[in-house]
C-alpha cells in the first residue's frame, strides 16, 4: 500500500514537471515572435509619394533636353542662314521687340522696308504678345511688281492690309500652330501641318519659332496677300 502511494505521488510530481516545462516553452515562443514582430514593425519602413518612381530617370532628362521643341529652340531649315551671333542672331533678337529684331535679320530686310514704309514700327514694336509670319526677302521677290506697286503706293490702306494680315494677336507656340487664326487685318489665316513642318496658306514655314522680346516669328517663304 505505501509503495503504491509513493509510486502515484511519483507520477504526478513528474506531470506537473513536465507541464511547467511545456508551459515555459510556449511562452518562450510566444515572447519570440512579439520580439520579431516588433522588429519588422520597426524595420519596415511605409512608402511614400517621394518615391524614385516619381523621379525622371538622367535618360528621360536627357531625351527632354535634346528635343529642341520642349526647349522652346527655333526649328526648320532656313534657320541655318540666321547669324550664329550678334543682334541678328536668336540670341540677339531675343531681347528686342519684334520690327527691331527683324531689322537685324538678313533674312528680311524686304519685310522691315515695308513695315517702314507702312509707319507700323512702333505699332509692332509695342504690341504685347503677337505672332508674326514673316516673308523673307525671296518672297517679296516672288510678287509681281505691279502688285508690290499697288501696295507700295497706298501705304496707310493696301501695303498696311498686306502687313497686318501676317499678324496674329497673340503668342502662338508650335503647338498651337495648326488651326484658324485671325490676324490685325480682321482676315482669316490657316496654319496646317505638326512637329517642324507648318505650312500656312501656301507660304512654307522655313524657320520658326524665332523669339523677340513681344513676339514669336514664323518666317515663311511667301507673301500672304489677303
Amino acid at each position: 500500500m505505501t509503495g503504491t502511494t509513493t509510486r502515484r505521488r511519483g507520477g504526478i510530481v513528474a506531470l506537473a514537471l513536465a507541464m511547467s516545462l511545456g508551459l515555459a516553452a510556449c511562452g518562450s515562443d510566444d515572447g519570440d515572435a512579439a520580439t520579431d514582430t516588433g522588429t519588422m514593425a520597426e524595420t519596415t519602413e511605409p512608402m511614400t509619394e517621394d518615391t524614385d518612381m516619381a523621379t525622371p530617370t538622367d535618360e528621360m532628362t536627357e531625351e527632354m533636353t535634346d528635343d529642341p521643341m520642349a526647349m522652346g529652340e527655333p526649328f526648320g531649315p532656313g534657320c541655318a542662314a540666321v547669324p550664329a551671333d550678334g543682334a541678328g542672331s536668336f540670341d540677339g533678337m531675343s531681347t528686342d521687340p519684334v520690327a527691331t529684331a527683324a531689322s537685324n535679320n538678313p533674312l528680311l530686310s524686304q519685310l522691315v522696308a515695308a513695315v517702314g514704309e507702312a509707319g507700323l514700327g512702333d505699332t509692332l514694336n509695342t504690341t504685347e504678345d503677337i505672332t508674326v509670319f514673316a516673308p523673307t526677302d525671296d518672297a517679296f521677290a516672288a510678287v509681281p511688281q505691279e502688285t508690290l506697286d499697288a501696295a507700295f503706293a497706298d501705304p496707310s490702306g493696301l501695303l498696311t492690309t498686306v502687313l497686318t494680315n501676317h499678324v496674329v494677336p497673340e503668342r502662338l507656340s508650335p503647338d498651337m500652330l495648326a488651326g484658324d487664326h485671325e490676324t490685325l487685318a480682321g482676315t482669316t489665316i490657316t496654319v496646317e501641318g505638326s512637329g517642324e513642318e507648318f505650312t500656312v496658306g501656301e507660304a512654307a514655314i522655313v524657320c520658326g519659332n524665332v523669339q523677340t522680346a513681344n513676339a514669336t516669328v514664323y518666317i515663311i517663304d511667301q507673301v500672304l496677300l489677303p
